[in-house]
């Protein structure tokens, strides 16, 4: 395994270490392969000084020009493509290739994709009003300087979707990655000091201090967040005394409700890979699985013989499909899910509630019928590779259940009837909800949550809208 040393944070163009080091953990194999500063409120200050002294140059660069460098940026990701999904994989766990091909590599692609897709889109100024004496022009006006924290689960691309809209739009950026996997997005920076001017992207490394710090300070004008809802919370209330702006896109409970007229063994593979993408590590993939009770049993047969094609293991092996968990901590509350359902009489088609892994945070794909809500592993976001599955006999409890949540970011409808299945599907009280599939993304789509999964959205014009504010000009006509 390689030894990537001691890393270096990005302030204000130049690498900087500081005098004591964080290690990053392999999750595979539980070794350390790297430490990484732990950034004094001296640094932080002065990554935010940066960020602020390159902003009025940087918000005054014409759009064009920003959008060059965006573009330029995508190609120094495309050079080093290999290189990122790598260190993504010995970081975070996600392997190379992974199942249906959504593994590391595929995180790199999207950050890519997001980046030239982002590039392309342009806020122009809208006449909202227009009078034999006035015009009145809506223009939009960039924040200032954005603080972006980022999480374990998908870190390159969520860096891309917070990092990119912000500078397109204007803003420079101060970025904190999590402390689990902070090497791809450190790489990321060190490629964009070559195309970006010195101050508009630094990066600082830390723990969960250093995020608290960044959110109350009072030169960040606005907090972009993807983590947990607990967190999400605290970043309100620390943010509030300087009103800063925020976009949060915290947990989800995702549930996917399956009507009786499918059939099984066609919709199996794409539930399948929703559930357990990134070992189940992603915030809108489907954890709550409600099946109608006349193809309930044929439903966990299909998806029962899925489990016993797939490899979990090394991501560094291209045979592997799914890696371990991200972390200890998340494996434990993993097992603790597991062993609860257990308790409530729940059935294992797959997978051990006492499972312990001799090396490494592996858990296996994991399946779980003869639940009901009410139960921990239902009711609560598991983000592991263990799916239960909910019989329901009427509908409109089915549709109940999945409301019955605080989360509310994505959900799914299964059925041969698309209409009946958009009629559904509009009653679930969710950000996204999606017709025979689940978890798919575009960047040119809103993607955000209600209720406790956050608010704002990311991606697409609304998204870019986020990273700014609006200016009313009134200009008369002479």
């Amino acid at each position: 395994m390689r030894d990537y040393g001691v890393q270096q944070m990005i302030i204000d163009g130049r690498p900087e270490g500081a005098d004591d080091c964080f290690p990053v953990i392999n999750p595979a194999t539980e070794d350390v392969i790297a430490e990484c500063p732990m950034a004094t409120q001296t640094q932080l200050d002065a990554a935010v000084a940066a960020a602020t002294r390159a902003f009025p140059s940087w918000s005054s660069t014409d759009a064009g020009t920003r959008q060059t460098a965006l573009l330029t940026l995508a190609s120094r990701l495309e050079e080093h493509a290999e290189e990122l999904a790598r260190l993504i994989t010995v970081e975070q766990g996600k392997p190379l290739k992974g199942f249906a091909g959504k593994g590391a590599r595929f995180e790199v692609g999207g950050a890519i994709a997001w980046c030239k897709a982002t590039a392309m889109m342009d806020l122009l100024p809208e006449t909202v009003v227009e009078t034999d004496d006035t015009r009145v022009e809506l223009h939009r006006r960039p924040l200032g300087v954005v603080g972006s924290i980022t999480p374990w689960n998908w870190p390159l691309m969520i860096a891309v979707w917070h990092v990119v809209p912000a500078i397109h739009t204007g803003n420079t950026v101060v970025l904190k990655p999590s402390s689990n996997t902070p090497l791809a997005t450190l790489r990321f920076v060190e490629m964009a000091q070559d195309v970006l001017p010195p101050g508009v992207l630094n990066v600082v490394t830390g723990n969960g201090a250093l995020g608290r710090a960044m959110t109350a300070h009072p030169n960040i004008a606005k907090i972009a967040f993807t983590g947990s809802t607990p967190t999400g919370r605290a970043i309100m209330r620390s943010a509030s005394d300087t009103l800063k702006r925020l976009t949060l896109e915290l947990g989800g409970n995702d549930a996917g409700i399956v009507l009786p007229d499918v059939d099984p063994a066609a919709i199996a593979p794409k539930i399948f890979g929703s559930a357990f993408s990134n070992s189940g590590q992603t915030c809108g993939a489907l954890k709550r699985l409600y099946v109608h009770e006349n193809i309930y049993r044929s439903m966990c047969d299909q998806l029962l013989k899925l489990t016993g094609s797939v490899v979990v293991g090394d991501g560094l092996n291209e045979e592997t499909d799914f890696g371990p968990l991200e972390n200890k901590a998340q494996l434990s509350f993993v097992q603790e899910l597991a062993r609860a359902a257990a308790a409530d009489g729940a059935s294992f088609l797959t997978g051990d509630p006492n499972f312990e892994p001799n090396r490494g945070y592996f858990f296996p794909i994991t399946l779980v019928s003869d639940i009901s809500d009410g139960a921990r592993l239902v009711d609560e976001e598991q983000f592991g590779p263990i799916l239960p599955i909910i019989p329901y006999t009427d509908l409109d409890e089915a549709v109940g259940f999945a409301n019955n949540n605080p989360s509310g970011l994505g959900g799914s409808v299964w059925s041969s009837d698309l209409d009946h299945a958009a009629e559904i599907a509009a009653r679930l009280e969710c950000g996204t909800a999606w017709i025979n599939g689940h978890g798919g993304i575009r960047p040119d789509v809103p993607f955000g949550g209600v209720k406790q999964s956050g608010f704002g959205v990311e991606f697409g014009l609304e998204g870019l809208m986020q990273y700014t504010s609006a200016q009313a000009m009134f200009i008369p006509n002479d």
